[in-house]
């Protein structure tokens, strides 16, 4: 449907915007018609609210700390839990599994600038023998959960306005690393509007808005907005596990997270590793007021980072987000759909625009104000939330950085120790240096073993055994 020009630009000065269509008057009928498209996709409501309350308000930057207290966790039997209530967990999640009930959720928007890499960030080789992508990892370890409980799965992956075309390209290039098709369904983020310090949405260039995705908690409202949920309430499904593109470790689908879910009757779950170290930059789980929430690690003051309990020695709030959540279906309807919804935050940035002649500006300092959605903030929301631990070295490894903490250098090294444990508990020696990581390079498709279970049943299938040398790939048995 054709937007409706004159409506929209009526809109836009009834709501003193009407700076965006300064140039119009000068722009190409192809850019004109770009224009008005980004213009109607903009909540001219919403952004009112937001500069009211977000950036007009003397209160924008405050954040609440009242009450606050590390949040408890489910934690693993090696730490101390009990093992029958994971084993009962684990039995709840693969009778799910069985049944068709869950699916996967990447969220995928982003590039891969940051590593010096220009194009969907999923796309990034990052295993340390083949080079496979991202993508390839996560797919082939929804292709083996599937085999494993007599179930394929469905996978909902969300992209940006950037890279949909270039995701959908390479997925079709690549015949979707054998999922079905079917199976595997993109949908857009949804973006916001940038504006300067006194509301003033700002334009890019004279023919288009300073638009940017709306943060990792805008996958719930475009969820909703794309059909998602009624195509996963067609097909059965009612429990999606989340995650983010950037960490090959994760588990995918993982049985006994979304069992504790499910158990406890959770509308959200989420997974914590202790942190490394008090300044580590993973969010904390918290209780406020009776509430589960997340505080960024930037908003939590140094001294109670660092705080430490008299008895045990360990850090008070060690409980990191790693951005791995178990969620339910209706649970993201009501977030996305109900009225509230989740908060938004503010970001004050160097946003290139134009200025009154229409001249290009590149600021030096921050000039304006991105809005942004947070996952975790809707926690706060859910019936019976759960955080359940994980071990960090067979879940947690992002690449984010071109070089240092969580670069391709330290993903791959983390992969290396992971496949050598897998190794060794199969009864394989394996020379490792003092931090596991073995001085040679190999490879395991989760097609051959995605765990140590999965592995060490593979393992004793291969008859003869291969030679653990350096460049050793096990691939998929099935073939």
């Amino acid at each position: 449907m054709t937007p409706d020009t004159s409506a929209i630009m009526e809109a836009y000065r009834s709501a003193g915007q009407a700076q965006v269509f300064a140039f119009y008057d000068r722009l190409s009928p192809e850019a004109r018609r770009r224009l008005v498209s980004e213009a109607a996709e903009v909540d001219l409501g919403e952004v009112d609210r937001l500069v009211r309350t977000l950036v007009r308000s003397a209160g924008a930057h405050s954040l609440d700390l009242e009450g606050l207290v590390p949040a408890p966790y489910e934690r693993l039997p090696s730490s101390g839990g009990d093992a029958s209530a994971w084993a009962r967990a684990r039995a709840v999640g693969e009778e799910a599994l069985r049944s068709g009930r869950v699916a996967a959720f990447t969220v995928a928007g982003g590039q891969g600038t940051r590593l010096g890499y220009d194009e969907p960030k999923g796309t990034y080789p990052v295993t340390p023998v083949r080079h496979h992508c991202l993508f390839q990892v996560f797919a082939e370890k929804l292709l083996a959960a599937g085999n494993r409980y007599g179930k394929p799965l469905h996978w909902f992956i969300m992209t940006s306005h950037q890279n949909h075309a270039a995701t959908e390209a390479f997925f079709l290039e690549h015949r979707c690393f054998g999922l079905d098709p079917s199976r595997v369904h993109f949908f857009r983020q949804g973006r916001m509007p940038a504006v300067d310090f006194s509301g003033k949405i700002l334009l890019e260039s004279q023919g288009s808005l300073a638009l940017s995705p709306d943060g990792h908690g805008g996958s719930l409202r475009a969820l909703a907005r794309s059909g998602a949920l009624d195509l996963m309430a067609s097909e059965g499904i009612d429990t999606l596990s989340y995650f983010q593109v950037d960490n090959p470790l994760v588990r995918c689908i993982d049985a006994s997270f979304i069992g504790w879910h499910l158990a406890r009757g959770s509308e959200m779950s989420s997974k914590t590793v202790p942190k490394a170290y008090p300044e580590e930059k993973l969010g904390h789980f918290c209780i406020q007021r009776g509430k589960l929430v997340v505080i960024e690690y930037s908003d939590l003051p140094v001294d109670l980072q660092r705080e430490r309990d008299p008895v045990s020695g360990a850090l008070r709030y060690e409980a990191g987000s790693i951005a791995i959540h178990v969620i339910d279906r209706e649970f993201v309807r009501r977030m996305a759909e109900g009225p509230g919804g989740l908060p938004f935050h503010r970001a004050d940035k160097k946003i290139a625009t134009v200025d009154a002649a229409g001249a290009d500006v590149k600021p030096s300092k921050a000039n304006g104000v991105k809005f942004e959605l947070f996952v975790f903030d809707a926690l706060p929301f859910a019936r019976n939330p759960v955080v359940v631990e994980t071990a960090r070295a067979d879940d947690f490894s992002p690449v984010k950085n071109a070089d240092g903490v969580d670069s391709p250098a330290t993903c791959r090294a983390d992969q290396l120790r992971q496949f050598a444990r897998w190794l060794r508990a199969s009864g394989v020696g394996v020379a490792t240096d003092p931090s596991g990581k073995p001085n040679f390079s190999l490879e395991v498709s989760p097609l051959f073993g995605y765990d140590d279970e999965t592995f060490k049943e593979s393992w004793s299938r291969l008859a003869p055994k291969p030679e653990v040398v350096d460049g050793l790939y096990l691939g998929n048995t099935l073939k």
